[in-house]
This record gives structure tokens, sequence and C-alpha cells, in this order.
């Protein structure tokens, strides 16, 4: 392998170079913008690296997928998936050089999408030209799957997945993210929580009117503060019926690798500029709630006036905004018509339910997986250090397309580390990171070759 290290270390620049090409293009899902450019120019630069791509329609999307495939020495395949798509840069203020304009200072490349996901990108591009500049071939096949609707939820891309069963085939997947956690150690994770976002919204009058008129007016604003309050009590145990009827117990092997990771609590802290975490969790009970248990948010909630001074008014319309985040076996339809049900059941009949996707479900590949094995000893060879198994991040993610319907065990690894900001002003990467990730993907490709053996059937 170190003719391939050596030209990876000798070659990060170009890759560098185009991984710009990639930033610089707005490819911004939530607002349509950049898409049509982006997906051309994710399979423009497929093509330069020899992967023979396609633009694949969604059905009901405006967003192709980029499909692309290059074959190997082997007829082991492996899956990578990725997203072209981004989040919106706001607020632009906080960014210290433009969010679209990469920039390289200290080591590190910023701009929006470089960690999420394009960086991720860019880099196992590398790690294929180095076995095809040095070898001539790779030592398995590979394919991509890279979507456009990642950061709104991939609403089209099981349908897509189900639909293309035998073009998608393979014998495992690298999925989108990862890298080094808060104390530079990689990391391997290998699932996401499931996502069910809906908005809560009630009415009252026709029109906003005079505060005086409380006493006789309902105010929506706080049958939706008492419908909240419901769902949840103050010790974050979540009231709705049946909610945690379907969550499947963490394994012992899940349990020991949650047990084994190292404590990040201290920087996680400093970071948020937190005293403490909820319900003053520390050590294994926070590492296993952030890991492996739902969770209930309030993204946002509004109503009336919030502007400068007062306004004495009694708003006519108030909604919330809440995402569930699940873990295996929970379901997102399931947990929707029991968030109804609990609605109905505590008087709020009226208070409309919103679902502004159809939810993804949770997914996990485990532990004791031949994979994993694989995974995570190329990782040792590359990092010189033991990597921390992660059963589970604690976003979400299509994956579950990928573990169940095409039954691919799937990781995560990648270029980012704890402090690049996805979704945040000032993305960034290290470059340090994007090196020693395309050489994790290169002894990935090369252990694949020699150490995966077919499941017997």
């Amino acid at each position: 392998m170190q003719e391939i290290f050596d030209y990876i270390d000798d070659h990060w620049e170009k890759a560098i170079s185009d991984l710009k090409r990639l930033c610089r293009q707005p490819s911004i899902s939530a607002q349509s913008k950049g898409m049509a450019e982006m997906a051309r120019l994710t399979a423009q630069l497929l093509k330069e690296y020899t992967v023979s791509p396609k633009l694949l329609p969604v059905p009901g999307s405006s967003f192709p997928v980029v499909y692309g495939e290059i074959k190997g020495q082997s007829p082991v395949t492996l899956l990578f998936y990725n997203h072209y798509d981004v989040q919106p840069p706001e607020p632009l203020e906080l960014w210290t050089t433009k969010p679209f304009e990469p920039a390289l200072r200290e080591g590190k490349l910023f701009a929006r999408g470089v960690a999420d996901n394009k960086g991720d990108i860019a880099a196992r591009l590398l790690a294929l030209r180095a076995f095809l500049k040095v070898r001539g071939r790779l030592p398995i096949s590979v394919k991509f799957v890279i979507e456009g609707e990642e950061e709104i939820g991939s609403p089209h891309l099981a349908k897509f997945v189900e639909q293309n069963k035998r073009l998608l085939k393979a014998n495992a997947c690298i999925w989108e993210c990862g890298g080094m956690n808060w104390k530079n150690q990689p990391t391997v994770s290998l699932g996401v929580k499931g996502i069910l976002y809906v908005q809560l919204e009630t009415r009252g009058a026709s029109v906003d009117v005079h505060s005086s008129m409380g006493t006789i007016v309902p105010n929506p604003a706080w049958r939706l503060v008492w419908a909240l309050a419901s769902l949840k009590d103050m010790d974050e145990n979540i009231r709705i019926a049946g909610f945690y009827d379907q969550v499947r117990p963490p394994t012992s092997q899940e349990t020991k690798a949650v047990k084994a990771m190292q404590s990040d609590e201290e920087e996680i802290k400093e970071s948020l500029g937190l005293k403490k975490f909820v319900k003053g969790v520390t050590g294994f009970d926070y590492r296993s709630r952030h890991i492996l248990e739902p969770v209930l948010n309030i993204c946002g909630m509004e109503s009336g006036y919030t502007g400068p001074g007062s306004k004495t008014v009694l708003p006519c319309l108030a909604h919330a905004k809440l995402d569930f985040r699940l873990v295996p076996d929970q379901r997102p339809d399931d947990i929707l018509s029991k968030l109804r049900k609990h609605l109905d059941s505590h008087g709020f009949e009226d208070i409309t339910i919103s679902p502004a996707t159809e939810g993804e479900n949770p997914s996990r590949t485990p532990i004791d997986s031949r994979f994993v094995s694989i995974v995570a000893q190329a990782a040792r060879e590359v990092y010189g250090m033991e990597p921390a198994i992660i059963p589970s991040m604690a976003g979400s993610g299509p994956m579950y397309s990928f573990t169940d319907t095409l039954g691919l065990p799937t990781a995560l690894i990648g270029v980012s580390y704890a402090g690049s900001r996805p979704h945040a002003p000032d993305e960034h990467i290290r470059i340090a990171d994007f090196i020693l990730g395309a050489k994790h993907i290169a002894v990935l490709l090369e252990r694949m070759a020699s150490d995966w053996r077919p499941a017997r059937k």
C-alpha cells in the first residue's frame, strides 16, 4: 500500500482543487438553487476520475441521482452513498469568508458543503485515482449513488432504491460522512436515527384581536403551549401512549461499544457554552442517551407579535415545528398515528398536524458484521490507533433503504472532525483529515478484495 499512500500524499492538492470546484457551485436543495448545475458538475468530475456516470431521474423529484460505477479486479462491490446538495448558508454575516468561495487557511478548507458532504466525494475519488494510476485497476468494483435531496429529508430516494435494486446491487456500503472525534480518534459509526418532522397548528378568531378580548376569545398560543406541555414531562419522558413500545433494546455489543467510547463531554459543553447536559447526565448515561435513545424536540414556535416594543394583541394563529428522532424499531407512520391519538385524547382535536415529509426509518448495522471488522482494521492501519465504534450517529438519513431494502452492511467514515461545523457558518475540514480519509478508503478497498467473504446461503 505504500505506493498508493505516496500517490495520495503527492496528489492531494489536485483533489482539493477539484473539491473547490464542487464547493464553488451552490447546490441548495431547500431553495432549488444551483441543483441542475451541481448534478452535471458532479457527473463531470466522476468522469474525469474514470468513473462512468449517469444522471438518473428520481420519481417525484426534480433533482436526479448521480450514479457512477467502475469495475475492479474482484467481483466484490462497494457502494458509496453521498449527496451533492447542501444546507442554506445563512446567516451570511457569521461567515469569515463567503460560503461559496472556498478559502484555505491554517491547514483548513472553509466552504458550505465542504464537510457535508462534498469533501467525502473528493476524498473517495482520490483513493480510486491512486489505484488506477499506480496499479492500473481497482482491487474491487465500486458504485456511487450521489443524491440531491438529503438535506431536505430524501423524500423520494426510497422509491428510487426500490426501483433500482439490480443496478445498486453490492456487498456493502460506505455512508456519506464521518471522521475524527474531539479526541482526534477516527470513528466508525454504524447507523442513523429515524426522523418524523411535523408542524402543529391551531387557530382561534378569524383575525388578531385586542388582547383585552382574552377574557372571552380563545387564544391559540395558549392552546399550543398546553398541547406541547402534554407531550413531554419535566423529566424528559415522552408521554405519548405507546411511544416506547417498539424501541429495540441495545445489544450487549452495542452497550459495550458505548461504554468503551472516550469521553467528549467537556469539549461538547465548552463548544456549546453549557454547564451541564439534560438531566445532568454524564459518562455512560450521557453517551447512551445521546446515541441509543429517541427524543422529541421543538424546533421552532411562532404566534402573534414578536417584534421590538409592545403590541397588545391576541393572535389568531399559533404553530410549532417538532421533530422526533427515532431508534430501531420505531416507525415514523406509527409515531404520527400515536401523536394524533394523543392530541385527540387530551382535548386537542382542533390542532392540525402537517407532516413535512413521510419521515425516515432508523437503521443500524450489527457490530459483529464482517464488514465492520474490515472497516475498523483499515482504520487501525491508516490512523495507527483503535477507532471508536459507534452504534449509531445521533442524526438521521435515508440509510434504511440501503441496509434493509438492499441488505447492505453500512458504515459511516469520512474526512470531517468534531469541530467541522456542518450546517453552520464557517463549515470546514482539515486538510490532514482529508488525506487520511482518502487513505482509509484506499486500505478498505484493498482489504475488501482480500478479506471479504460472501454470506452463506
